[in-house]
This record gives C-alpha cells, structure tokens and sequence, in this order.
C-alpha cells in the first residue's frame, strides 16, 4: 500500500481496507501548534517543550499502568487499530537543536517501546502516520516509508528545530526506506539504529555505530508467544461459527435429523476442529525452531500430522470413537490443514521469511490446504450417511 498523499495539489490516495479516510488526506498536515487538543490530555505527556516552531509535547519515559493495560488489550485484539498516537514531533527530557532525533510508527506499543528505552536522554521523537501499524509491519505496507518521513519533516519545520541533519530510523523499518532519497528530498540523513530499543544508549555512545549483535534478529519464545493472543482473537470469529456449523451438521442421517446424534458425533466433531485451531496458533510459534521446513505452513502441517497420529493412536484402542471409516479419514485430512492454515498466518511476524518468500509460499501452500479441507468437509458428510 503506497504512502497517502498529504500535499493540497495531489490526488487523495484510497485508505486502507477497513479504515476511514485519513482527516488530513487532502491539504497540508496540521502544525505542531494545530495538534495540541490531540496530545494534551494523554496521561504520558508530562509538559511541553518551547521551539522556534511552537510547543512541543515532552513525553514520559516511564511506562505507566494504562501503557501497560493498553498493550495487553492490543495484544489480545482489543482495540487493536485504534492503539495509536498523534504523528508530530515529540520530545524527551530538554532536548537542545543538538539533540538525536528518532523516527518511530504511530503504533503506540512501538512507541512506548522507544521513548521508555530513552531515559536519561534529551531527544527528539518523529513519529510517522502509520496508520496505527507497527514499524516492521508499516515498512512492508509502505507507510513507514520514504515519502511519510519527508512530508513529517516538513510538516513539524524540523530543519528549524534541530541543528543537525540526522535522523536515527529502526532498522526494522528499512525496507520501506530509501536513504538516499530522503536525503536527495528533505536534506537529512538516516542512519539505522539497532534492531532493539534497549540498545539504543549503547549505540549511541558508540557514536551511532552498531555492533553485529545490534544487528542480529533474535526470535526467542518470549517474543513467539506474544504473537500468540492476537491470532487467537482475530480468528475465533470464524473458527467459532465454523465449529457451530460441525455442531449442527452432525445430526444428519439416514434417518433425518437426530439431537442424540448432535450430542455424540456433533460435539466430537465441534472439539476436534477447535484443537485443531488451537494447536495451530499456538504450538507452530512456540516450537518454531524445532518444527522441520522453513515454511511456516509446513511446520504446521507437522503440527496437524503429529496430532492426527496421536488420534489415530488412541482410536485404534477405542474403535468406537469415530461411526465409521469416512469420518475417520476426514479428520485425517482436515487436522493438518487447519494447522497448516492457521500457522502460515505468522509469517508476517517473523523473522523467518521475506514479503517474496511469503506469497510464495501461499501461491502453492493454499490450494493444498484447500483441497486437502474440502476432500476431509465431504469426506465427513459422506459419513452422515453411511
């Protein structure tokens, strides 16, 4: 998705789905001055800083317990698209026209991530309209881009407010930056900062030089896991309507419609898909490492093998678990393919793939999932019957 355009004589670009047309889409983005209802009751502003350009909001580095709720909420899926801050320019401490000036998403969790590893510091803080999408995210859709930082730096006048001409951006948000063109554009320079915020004063003191362990990605189970919660949320939309529908197919038969037959076979089937669900948002990230292949659909695939193989397990010692063949083979069929499915939806969360190694995957790992779910969904009715 390409940048909006925020200049009075340029066409509005279309929002992103499911979002309401940007308030300054059209003509110039409001100065610093203009922003100040936005910003001014937010319990993490702890005053303003005075600029040739206006007051500037002064930011705590101190996470607060509402900072802390607020992110558990998005990572549940609560509010999820509206957990975002005011684009404009923000300070920390009393930065001088000397100080740093970091580039960050209006994605409030990167926010806060920034601002509470900045303690100590005087600084500056550019944040970009992102759309209230996180700086790695944003950089693949291209709203933490190349044209977002020149017209930020124009809309605050921040060659009026610093001295410098250095902007420190997160290196996670190189793809959707072009160094060279920033410069040609706005005059300023970027530099890459660490892959995480917590090395930040280190880089600094560096003299903005980063080590190799700055620059390595690291993926431990901690940082996995918390992708769990919001998969678990954005999915159960479906996942539980889908499980009703099994409910309710169960009671067909050769003899109509029977609730004994909801009961016994509908309540099995409904549990079934639903482990299947859970064990393919939760097991694939948490197991990422050992899992075999680099496709995040094969490591679930692997998932739904092992679990349909421990159900074929405990139903050759209870034959009576499944009516007949039919069903048995269904779920045979449809366990790994919702594992498969619903573990290919981290692949935009990890470090273990790329935007092209991404459609790739899905080119050729979607319509076996589909296939191999329609064959199991008839196989499973077929055995309604017989």
């Amino acid at each position: 998705m390409m940048d909006e355009s925020r200049q009075a004589s340029s066409p509005c670009c279309p929002p992103a789905e499911g979002e309401a047309l940007a308030p300054c889409c059209c003509g110039l983005l409001p100065s610093v001055e203009a922003k100040a209802p936005e910003w001014s009751d937010a319990l993490w502003i702890e005053g303003v800083v005075s600029t040739v350009v206006g007051d500037v909001p002064r930011v705590s580095t101190t996470l607060r317990f509402a900072d802390r709720l607020g992110a558990w909420k998005a990572r549940w899926g609560i509010a999820r698209m509206r957990y975002r801050v005011e684009p404009g320019l923000y300070a920390v401490g009393n930065p001088t026209p000397d100080s740093p000036v970091f580039v960050s998403a209006n994605y409030k969790m990167s926010f806060d991530r920034l601002r509470s590893n900045l303690g100590g510091m005087d600084a500056w803080i550019l944040v970009l309209d992102t759309k209230g999408i996180n700086v790695w995210c944003a950089a693949g859709k291209g709203t933490f881009g190349t044209q977002e930082i020149v017209r930020r730096i124009e809309a605050v006048r921040l060659s009026e407010v610093v001295s410098h001409r250095t902007l420190i951006v997160p290196q996670r948000g190189g793809p959707g930056v072009s160094a060279h063109d920033v410069r040609r554009l706005s005059g300023f320079r970027v530099v890459y900062g660490p892959l995480r915020a917590e090395d930040l004063p280190a880089f600094l003191d560096a003299g903005m030089k980063a080590t190799r362990e700055m620059r390595s990605i690291l993926f431990p189970l901690r940082d996995r896991a918390a992708l769990i919660p919001v998969e678990l949320v954005m999915w159960a939309k479906y996942v539980v309507p889908v499980a009703a529908c099994f409910l309710l197919l169960a009671g067909l038969g050769t003899s109509g419609y029977s609730f004994s037959r909801v009961l016994a076979s509908g309540i099995q089937s409904a549990a079934l898909f639903l482990g299947a669900y859970l064990a393919g948002v939760i097991l694939p990230p948490i197991l990422l490492p050992w899992l075999p292949g680099r496709a995040f659909s094969a490591k679930g695939m692997w998932v739904g093998l092992a679990f349909a193989v421990a159900l074929g397990v405990f139903v050759w010692r209870h034959p009576s678990v499944f009516q007949n063949l039919p069903t048995a083979a269904a779920w045979f069929l449809m366990i790994p393919a919702v594992t498969s499915f619903m573990a290919m939806n981290f692949t935009g969360a990890s470090t273990y793939t790329s935007l092209s190694g991404v459609r790739r995957e899905m080119r050729v790992a979607v319509p076996i999932q589909a296939i191999t779910a329609v064959v199991g969904l008839g196989l499973w009715l077929a055995g309604r019957f017989v």
